[in-house]
């Protein structure tokens, strides 16, 4: 995942001013000095380095700092805010127009994840309650068109494409297009090059003529660094870009061009494109990522997450049955499917208050065994999900054939889940929030893992 250096670096500079009872400024520029190399090697902008450091350096030698109870806790403060100044401070968002309908037009060099991640973006308005229209301008990278059109049928967006026409032409009947069937958001999907030139800018300044767009959206890959910002900078020179969209962040980015791109282009990062499913995107929030890379975790988008992604009524269901002891396979299932809809359960670990890279590391997660828990229980008859206890061997063969694991696996996940329906029986009765305490200084939740779950 994208600043996992950055993150492990800072957290080791940290800890050192965590180690001394009094925090003298020489210990704060050494401090500094560990911060301004872990920015250099994360591909971060020299002048915006310096700039950087020359600003928390500023704040964290003041009075208030050295002669607070936890100076470094306040350094930390304050670098937590500089990073989060330095990204943008606010969520910004896309311009809606008053008059439908509102014309995103895509711009982005070749490989950047232009044509994915708009139609990600598309989705997510759609999402929204929007009724976005995709346009196929690319017409001159081999199957552009068809892929457009294979992403649009999987979010059940409708695309607009007339061919291997002039592309001023196509953004100009897709606008009318758009305006005649109520399609209330256009995106543009325009073609790119493996690097800027005058005839690519020529026609994306046609474009903008034609259309006037309500936004102009750069896709950027976050594992170009500072090429990306380069990008950013030649293109907002050129059109006058509103926002930037990261892409690839869940891969190896160095995280240069998350912290660079606003202060180079002055221009905000408006979405993240965190995976290669056509539901990982997600809105860029200065505070929130700057929490994730100092390894404070990020709270509010793991609620945003378990509510997109979480079945209210399921919810409310699971509680009453909680509650009455009636919990069965079927709904822990339920819950499995509910939870994979989040996304890989490393990276919402990740989301949590000190959950390092680093930590991470060391945690074994086996996404094969969830898979192989579900395939169990639908290889069962629903009477069976209800009443495992009926489960004999004969029947577990028959299951183990079905979904072709061992009848040990089978015998596995019924324990667990048998130990699991007898620490629901505990909770269920009154006095349930003494029990849960009690427990928790004896420490039986400690290093147990999750009953049925890989890890």
């Amino acid at each position: 995942m994208a600043f996992e250096g950055l993150t492990e670096k800072l957290s080791a500079a940290f800890k050192k001013l965590r180690g001394k009872g009094r925090i003298t400024e020489a210990d704060v520029k050494e401090a500094m000095r560990e911060i301004r190399l872990a920015l250099l090697e994360a591909d971060v902008s020299y002048k915006v380095v310096k700039d950087f450091v020359k600003a928390v350096t500023e704040r964290a030698i003041g009075a208030d700092v050295m002669e607070s109870l936890t100076p470094a806790q306040m350094i930390v403060k304050i670098v937590n805010e500089e990073l989060t100044t330095l990204m943008g401070s606010e969520n910004e968002k896309l311009k809606i127009s008053s008059r439908p309908p509102t014309v995103v037009m895509l711009v982005g060099l070749q490989g950047a994840g232009k044509t994915t991640n708009g139609a990600k973006l598309a989705g997510h308005f759609k999402k929204q309650g929007k009724r976005p229209l995709l346009v196929a301008c690319d017409i001159y990278r081999p199957a552009a068109i068809k892929q457009l059109q294979v992403v649009g049928e999987k979010l059940e967006i409708p695309v607009f494409e007339m061919g291997q026409t002039n592309p001023v032409e196509i953004a100009k009947a897709a606008v009318a297009h758009a305006e005649k069937h109520g399609n209330d958001m256009v995106f543009l999907d325009t073609a790119g090059r493996l690097h800027i030139d005058e005839a690519l800018m020529e026609e994306l300044k046609a474009i903008k003529a034609a259309v006037n767009p309500t936004d102009i959206v750069l896709v950027v890959d976050a594992m170009t660094g500072q090429d990306a910002v380069n990008a950013a900078s030649s293109f907002n020179e050129m059109l006058d870009i509103d926002g930037v969209m990261l892409t690839k962040l869940d891969g190896d980015a160095r995280g240069g061009a998350a912290l660079s791109v606003k202060a180079v282009t002055g221009k905000p990062i408006l979405f993240l494109g965190t995976g290669e499913k056509l539901d990982q995107i997600e809105p860029f929030h200065p505070g929130r990522m700057a929490s994730r890379i100092l390894g404070m975790g990020d709270v509010l988008s793991l609620i945003e997450k378990a509510e997109q992604a979480l079945d209210q009524k399921k919810a409310e269901e699971l509680q009453q049955k909680l509650r009455s002891n009636s919990f069965t396979l079927s709904d822990f299932y339920d819950q499995m499917v509910q939870m994979r809809k989040m996304g890989p359960i490393q990276d919402i670990l990740g989301m949590l208050p000190g959950v390092n890279a680093s930590a991470l590391q060391n945690v074994q997660i086996d996404e094969k065994a969830m898979a192989h828990v579900e395939a169990i229980i639908l290889s069962m008859t629903p009477y069976e999900r209800d009443n495992p206890s009926c489960l004999n061997y004969s029947r577990k063969r028959r299951i183990s054939a079905g979904c072709g694991v061992k009848v040990e696996e089978i015998n596995r996940l019924l324990k667990q889940f048998n130990a699991m329906q007898q620490m629901m029986k505990q909770f269920a009765g009154p006095g349930a929030a003494k029990k849960l305490k009690r427990m928790g200084k004896m420490g039986r939740f400690g290093g147990g893992g999750f009953p049925g779950l890989p890890f």
